[in-house]
């Protein structure tokens, strides 16, 4: 009997975002059957269940140990939520985001079905691998890591088995420390050498201060160090953006994506946010369809309206007490 004293009661956490973005209706045998069929694989006993009872959706534990490191800790992953089956939610199997999605748009494996996204938005997720066991077989649960080239780590023989196997991330938090040694980090650690390099040159305007107290009000608020599409991300992409301006030319959104990410994103510097999502792509798009950036001599900058708004904006976190 599958999930056989297992209580289901208290499993899911139907928040707002939950009800809107992964909690679909329960799906008829006729929609499993064109869900795998688009997928191309037969989808577990276990999980069909699980999804007639309550399809999709964020569970109230949200971490799984793992025998060893992994991108997200050295001893578990954690998942943001589980996708249903079905097409209309952006997160479900064949949904906007869905698996295939992963698959198609971040050049993940396709061997199997991803069902759970992870804190990531996109640099790893978990998934039903049915390399060992075929299309129709029973698949094992995996975390896949797109920055360490889809590597795969062992989860659970089976889905029902990584249900009952995952734990509440009140069991791992260590995030008042790591807050801690991030802000301590902000106060004397090392930029990338190329921002490093941008920051020196520009000696009219202290960006070196202004960027470390920055990221301190943006982490305090946060409670981590991410840029997302919040209005304290956006002007720190704003500060990155200004800074490459100044050094190289911009000429198409796409040399924009590849000189932004050495800066803050990527790399093993000591101030870094140690990966990225599609938020500072959505910020350049809406800076320039509300021409706060605009194209001028075959280059993107900032309009000179803005860009008045922007120095003015960024004046408060000039001097070295912003940090305290």
């Amino acid at each position: 009997m599958i999930f056989k004293d297992f209580d289901l009661s208290g499993f899911w956490d139907d928040s707002e975002y939950a009800l809107k973005e992964y909690v679909d209706q329960t799906p008829s045998d006729n929609l499993i059957a064109d869900i795998e069929a688009e997928l191309g694989f037969k989808l577990p006993a276990s999980y069909i269940e699980l999804m007639k009872s309550h399809n999709g959706g964020i569970p109230k534990n949200t971490c799984f140990p793992t025998s060893g490191a992994t991108s997200w800790a050295d001893d578990h992953i954690a998942i943001t939520a589980i996708m249903g089956i079905g097409r209309e939610k952006t997160y479900s199997l064949c949904g906007e985001l869905g698996s295939q999605f992963m698959i198609d748009n971040w050049g993940y494996p396709d061997t199997g079905v991803y069902i759970c996204d992870c804190p990531s938005a996109g640099h790893d997720m978990v998934m039903l691998d049915y390399s060992r066991c075929g299309k129709d077989g029973e698949p094992e649960v995996v975390h896949v890591d797109q920055e360490s080239d889809y590597k795969k780590t062992f989860l659970a023989k089976d889905f029902e088995t990584f249900i009952r196997g995952l734990v509440n991330e009140d069991i791992y938090d260590t995030s008042a420390q790591e807050l801690i040694d991030t802000l301590e980090s902000f106060k004397t650690g090392r930029f990338s050498d190329t921002l490093q390099q941008y920051i020196k040159k520009e000696e009219a305007i202290n960006f070196d201060t202004i960027l470390r107290n920055l990221f301190t009000e943006l982490s305090k608020e946060k409670g981590y160090f991410a840029l997302h599409g919040d209005p304290l991300s956006y002007l720190a992409y704003d500060v990155q953006f200004y800074l490459l301006t100044l050094n190289k030319e911009i000429k198409s959104k796409e040399i924009f994506i590849k000189e932004y990410l050495p800066l803050v994103a990527m790399g093993n510097n000591e101030i870094s946010t140690g990966g990225y999502a599609d938020f500072f792509k959505d910020w350049f798009d809406e800076r320039v369809n509300n021409s706060q950036i605009m194209k001028t001599a075959g280059n993107f900058a900032f309009s000179r309206e803005y860009r008045e708004q922007f120095l003015e904006q960024i004046r408060k976190y000039e001097s070295t007490s912003a940090q305290n």
